[in-house]
């Protein structure tokens, strides 16, 4: 686990401080480059015991975890966070089944991201989950409806899902699937959500159509 510092996004005259766990090293990583860039405070562990550690002695403000690890899950360090803390936490997960939503909102998450996650993702993502804490939305008082933690699992399914075909019909890498499919709903002049949805709706009704 490690302490690192940015500048820029500021509670005061200090940056705000972000929890990030996983157990993907190359996730972990990741994230936690994009944050930093963007100007916060960021405290990584790549296991459960070890950020409720850091998370009992920093006090982050936001915690964004990975559902499913060795040992102590998201989950429970979330459960910790809402009994113990102040600290707010947005679930980051390579799954978007309903029972799983539906633990999350029970919990209290203020968010819920579907891996494979693309910082462009993450950065609105906490931004509006510190927007509802500054609006008063804790973890021991969930109110992030079942209804919007759904579709927003739902919608990064789509986006992950649509990037994919993207990625096997032009043969195209990740990070340049990720890019064309922006690239094209910019063009079409509607969201990414909107385009990826419409994507994955044609490829089921064409994966539907019996063979003769």
């Amino acid at each position: 686990m490690s302490l690192g510092a940015a500048n820029d996004r500021t509670i005061g005259a200090r940056p705000t401080r972000i929890l990030v766990v996983d157990d993907d090293r190359l996730v972990l990583a990741t994230v936690v480059a994009g944050l930093r860039q963007a100007g916060f405070e960021v405290l990584e562990a790549d296991n459960g015991d070890d950020a409720i550690l850091l998370a009992r002695n920093h006090r982050p403000r936001l915690a964004i975890l990975d559902m499913r690890m060795q040992g102590k899950s998201g989950m429970d360090v979330a459960r910790y966070l809402a009994s113990n803390t102040s600290t707010g936490f947005i679930f980051l997960s390579a799954f978007g089944d309903q029972s799983i939503v539906d633990e999350s909102a029970r919990l209290g998450a203020l968010g819920y991201l579907v891996k494979p996650i693309d910082i462009r993702q993450i950065v609105p993502a906490v931004n509006a989950a510190l927007a509802k804490l500054d609006a008063g939305q804790t973890p021991s008082a969930p109110a992030a409806p079942r209804a919007a933690l759904a579709a927003a699992a739902s919608a990064a399914r789509d986006e992950a899902i649509a990037v994919g075909i993207l990625m096997e019909r032009l043969r195209l890498d990740q990070a340049r699937a990720v890019v064309a499919l922006r690239e094209q709903a910019r063009a079409e002049g509607r969201s990414v959500e909107s385009l990826a949805s419409s994507m994955v709706e044609a490829a089921n009704r064409l994966n539907s159509i019996a063979r003769s």
